[in-house]
């Protein structure tokens, strides 16, 4: 049977938590969760931090060590991808529009980088580019991503390169031809969010195109179109993603855990005849850092 890494992305840093309150926002909640999402069948835990207090998003590596922590002392195994993107949210000031706006949310690229460096999980995403991101702009400008592109292999952590736009992956691609890629390139095709790449078989065609001849892939979407794109992806050869980051429903108005997301996804591959990886063959094929130290 055919095999794929599924990924569960069980917080994100989106206002979500008032809305559905299955969002883990603790790092005991993101590490039952992950537990949780493994059992259910996924390969991999996508984290992000949360101010418990407040439920929003979070920097600090504090929050990330105790969620991993957590997790790497759990009994069943899951592969942990932290974000990189960090605080790159900026909202213009329309009085003066060379400063941030109220809502605006920046880190230099060591910053973003602070938790990657200091936990060393087997994954992290790298977002390749800026783009409008609904009302404001998520900035990522070149020179930023070199640096954190060199930070993250240095660290020796496998770089998921997450592509909006069809911009994107030329840039993931000028990283690779300039040595800042270690190994075979593992590419994330984040479809459907405003205002970057549709979520559309075109899209994922075309960008399947883009991509160096020894790359892997995932793709995702949000919303109602997230279980669909599982289907979509997976059938064309793609990793895939689920989790209450990218969509808080199971179905029209039914709010969703992340484990019966990844319950879905997994029903849907079984149709297609696939399977996910376990963490231990995930480790492998992508010659992941082993959590107990150096590569596989």
């Amino acid at each position: 049977m055919k095999k794929v890494m599924l990924t569960a992305a069980i917080t994100g840093a989106g206002d979500t938590t008032e809305k559905n309150k299955s969002v883990p926002v603790t790092p005991e909640e993101m590490a039952d969760s992950a537990i949780k999402c493994a059992r259910a069948g996924a390969t991999v835990v996508h984290l992000h931090a949360r101010d418990p207090e407040t439920g929003g998003i979070s920097h600090d590596t504090e929050m990330f060590r105790e969620a991993v922590r957590l997790i790497r002392e759990a009994e069943e195994d899951i592969v942990i991808n932290i974000t990189s993107g960090g605080g790159g949210d900026f909202i213009p000031n329309q009085a003066d529009p060379y400063t941030a706006g109220e809502g605006s949310d920046m880190q230099t690229p060591a910053e973003r980088h602070e938790p990657i460096g200091a936990l060393l999980p087997e994954m992290c995403t790298l977002d390749c580019g800026s783009t409008n991101f609904g009302d404001m702009v998520y900035i990522s400008p070149a020179d930023w991503l070199r640096e954190q592109a060199k930070l993250v292999q240095e660290a020796g952590v496998k770089p998921e390169l997450e592509c909006f736009d069809s911009g994107h992956i030329r840039f993931a691609r000028q990283l690779i031809e300039e040595g800042l890629i270690d190994g075979e390139p593992m590419f994330q095709f984040c479809l459907g969010i405003p205002w970057g790449a549709d979520n559309d078989p075109e899209t994922i065609e075309y960008f399947k195109t883009r991509l160096p001849e020894n790359a892997h892939w995932s793709g995702f979407g949000i919303g109602i179109m997230q279980l669909p794109t599982v289907e979509e992806v997976a059938k064309r050869g793609g990793n895939v993603r689920v989790g209450l980051e990218d969509n808080i429903y199971l179905s029209k108005g039914v709010k969703a855990t992340n484990e019966q997301l990844v319950e879905k996804a997994v029903e849907i591959l079984k149709d297609l005849d696939i399977e996910p990886m376990t963490p231990v063959e995930a480790r492998e094929k992508y010659n992941l850092r082993d959590p107990k130290g150096g590569q596989n």
